[in-house]
C-alpha cells in the first residue's frame, strides 16, 4: 500500500511540474513586461530656475545626481537665469519651478501669481569678500559690487552689510550684474569689482586661492529664507500632483545632503571642482542655515516680510498665506517620515 502510494504521489508530482513551470514562466514574463513598460514610459520634463552657482542648491543638484527625480517620474532642467526674468518665465508657463524663492517672494509682494511650496534656507548664505587691499567696509566708498541680479537677495544681503559698515550702498557703491558667483569671484581677481557677496564655497576659494579678504558674514544678521522652491500658482492649482513630485524629489535630496556629511561634501568638491578640505569647510558653515522640514518657523516668516516690507516700502507686510502654501510639502514630511 505504502509503495502503491508513492507511486501515485510520484506520477502527480511529475504530471504537476511541468504546469507549474509554465505558471511561472508567465509569470516572470508578465513581471519582466510589466518593469520594459514601465522603463518606456517617458519621463515628464520639468524646468526649474536657479540664480547663480552655489551650495544653496544642493537639494536639486544632489536628488538629480541620486535620480530622485526619476524615482517620481520627472527629468529636470536646471536653468540659471536672472531672477527677475525667471519670475517671468514662470508667469508665462515657460518653467515649472524657480529655485531663488527670495526673489519670487518680493515678486509675490509685487502681485506675481506664484507660491512659494518649500523653503531650503531659513538664513542667508552671503559673505562680504573684497580685494587684499581693502580692510573694513568705509574702504569700499566709491567702489563697485558685483551681483546676479539687481534688486535680488545676494543684492539685498550685500546692501544690508555695506549698511550696517557704515555706507549708503545706493549712493556710495555702484552695482553692476554679473551672472554667476564664479565670473564675479573672476572680476573681483581682475578688479574689474572690488566686492561681492559670496556663497560657500566660493567664499573659502576666494580667501584660500585668491587671497581676498573676508569682511562680513550675513547669516547670523539679517532674515534671510532664500532657496527652496516657488512654483506659478496655476500649476499648484491645475497640476497639484506635478508640484508634489517635484517636491518629493527635493525633500529626498535635502534629507540626503544633510544626514551624510562625508556624502554632502564629496559632492560639492565634485560638482564645485573644489577640493575635500574647502568641501567640508564649506559643508558645515552652511549647515545652520538650512530647514530639515522645507517649512520655515511662523517666526522666520514673520521676520523676512517684515525685513521685505521695509526693503519695499510697502506700508505693512503682505499676509503670509498670500506667499506660502506648504500644504504639499506637509504630505510629503509625512510619507517621507522627516520630520
Amino acid at each position: 500500500m505504502k509503495a502503491s502510494s508513492g507511486r501515485i504521489l510520484s506520477t502527480h508530482v511529475f504530471k504537476t511540474l511541468p504546469i507549474l513551470l509554465c505558471l511561472f514562466v508567465i509569470a516572470a514574463g508578465l513581471f519582466v513586461g510589466a518593469k520594459t513598460i514601465s522603463a518606456q514610459t517617458p519621463l515628464q520634463k520639468v524646468k526649474i530656475a536657479y540664480a547663480s552657482s552655489g551650495i544653496n542648491y544642493a537639494d536639486i543638484f544632489l536628488a538629480k545626481e541620486k535620480g530622485f527625480f526619476r524615482e517620481e517620474g520627472l527629468e529636470p532642467q536646471f536653468i540659471q537665469m536672472n531672477s527677475s526674468i525667471a519670475i517671468t518665465a514662470g508667469i508665462s508657463g515657460e518653467l515649472d519651478g524657480q529655485a531663488s524663492i527670495g526673489s519670487a517672494i518680493r515678486g509675490i509682494q509685487r502681485g506675481a501669481p506664484l507660491r512659494v511650496v518649500a523653503v531650503t534656507l531659513r538664513r542667508p548664505l552671503y559673505w562680504l569678500v573684497v580685494r587684499p587691499e581693502y580692510r573694513s567696509v568705509k574702504d569700499l566708498k566709491g567702489k563697485v559690487l558685483g551681483i546676479s541680479t539687481i534688486g535680488g537677495s545676494q543684492h539685498n544681503r550685500a546692501k544690508a552689510m555695506l549698511a550696517m559698515g557704515g555706507l549708503d550702498p545706493d549712493k556710495d557703491i555702484t552695482s553692476i550684474q554679473i551672472n554667476d558667483q564664479t565670473m564675479q569671484l573672476q572680476a573681483l581677481v581682475s578688479n574689474a569689482v572690488q566686492v561681492i557677496a559670496l556663497s560657500p564655497p566660493w567664499v573659502a576659494v576666494a580667501r584660500d586661492k585668491f587671497k581676498m579678504n573676508i569682511l562680513d558674514s550675513a547669516l547670523d544678521k539679517f532674515a534671510g529664507i532664500d532657496s527652496g522652491l516657488a512654483v506659478p500658482l496655476k500649476l499648484l492649482q491645475e497640476k497639484p500632483d506635478q508640484v508634489k513630485k517635484m517636491l518629493r524629489a527635493r525633500a529626498k535630496g535635502n534629507r540626503y545632503f544633510l544626514e551624510n556629511e562625508r556624502e554632502g561634501s564629496e559632492f560639492l568638491a565634485r560638482i564645485y571642482s573644489v577640493d575635500t578640505k574647502t568641501a567640508l569647510e564649506s559643508y558645515r558653515a552652511s549647515m545652520p542655515a538650512f530647514t530639515r522640514t522645507g517649512i520655515p518657523t511662523d517666526a522666520e516668516i514673520k521676520e523676512h516680510l517684515a525685513s521685505d516690507a521695509q526693503m519695499l516700502k510697502l506700508p505693512e507686510p503682505v499676509h503670509p498665506s498670500k506667499i506660502f502654501d506648504f500644504s504639499l510639502q506637509s504630505d510629503v514630511l509625512r510619507e517621507l517620515g522627516i520630520k
